[in-house]
């Protein structure tokens, strides 16, 4: 999967309103598999092209070119892909407001924005170009696309927006969780989520624990926990491979973590999978 994410920090006397927090560009490959997640911001995730399900408050339901998902904070989700038709996506991650929907749940809509693809993806792309170039005033200009983007996107739909208060606490917190979302499977350590965050790491420790109840790096290793699962269950590559894709750095380690938040060894989890799977095949024959 190719994936880039881009924080943005408007400084503080720029901003207004609600937040731009982050832009992120990915297109899917065949390795790539996504886990349910949620942020404590709202995601708009717009379809460049392509045709795949997004998963969320336990349905699924189809999405393709010039989709754009709303989630609201905190809303479970996640996301999959047609492999002959991969999906290509702008996500944008804002702080400070909520939308409100016109239906039952209020937790999410999907709307199709084909009849102004062109103006919606212009506004979306040249913020990725300034998030990329990082030029002069960059993170203002993103700042001011998406303050237009959005009243365009409310004009065309029926749906408001509600600002909210921000969380000044949570906003280092929530980017460092939404880095390792994304980079679970590269080298990372304290010090590199402390500089992300531009936060002392002793700093970033306590209070991601106080947000999440878990330091920093106990997420990232419970998140590479869950994508092995993944690989265990569905794929044929040895327990090395998996300790390498998921930027373990060594079996041993891979193995000693996973015993320690599954209950069992690596090899003993595919195992218990794969005979559950047998059984369940046997019983619909």
């Amino acid at each position: 999967m190719s994936s880039s994410c881009y924080k943005i920090d408007v400084p503080a006397g720029m901003q207004t309103g609600s937040r731009i927090l982050y832009v992120n560009y990915s297109q899917y490959g065949i390795d790539w598999h996504s886990s349910v997640h949620s942020h404590e911001c709202t995601e708009l995730f717009y379809c460049i092209r392509g045709i795949g399900e997004f998963h969320v408050n336990g349905k699924t339901i189809t999405v393709s070119s010039d989709d754009l998902i709303i989630i609201n904070p905190n809303v479970e989700h996640t996301e999959t892909s047609s492999k002959n038709n991969p999906l290509e996506y702008i996500v944008l991650g804002v702080d400070g407001l909520t939308f409100r929907f016109d239906n039952e749940n209020n937790l999410y809509s999907i709307v199709n924005y084909r009849n102004i693809h062109s103006e919606v993806t212009f506004y979306l792309k040249d913020i990725l170009k300034e998030a990329r170039e990082q030029q002069k005033d960059w993170e203002l200009v993103c700042s001011n696309l998406f303050s237009v983007l959005l009243t365009k996107l409310v004009r065309y739909m029926n749906f408001s927006v509600d600002n909210i208060p921000r969380k000044r606490t949570n906003k280092e917190c929530a980017l460092v969780k939404e880095y390792i979302e994304h980079h679970f499977s590269e080298p990372i350590n304290l010090s590199i989520l402390a500089e992300y965050a531009h936060l002392n790491k002793y700093y970033l420790v306590h209070a991601f624990n106080k947000e999440y109840g878990m330091s920093p790096i106990n997420y990232l290793i419970k998140k590479r926990i869950r994508e092995s699962c993944h690989l265990l269950e569905n794929t044929n590559h040895s327990l090395s491979q998996i300790a390498h894709m998921l930027g373990f750095s060594s079996l041993s380690y891979f193995s000693q973590s996973f015993r320690k938040i599954k209950g069992q060894s690596p090899a003993e989890y595919r195992k218990s999978m794969r005979d559950e799977r047998m059984k369940k095949i046997d019983l619909t024959k």
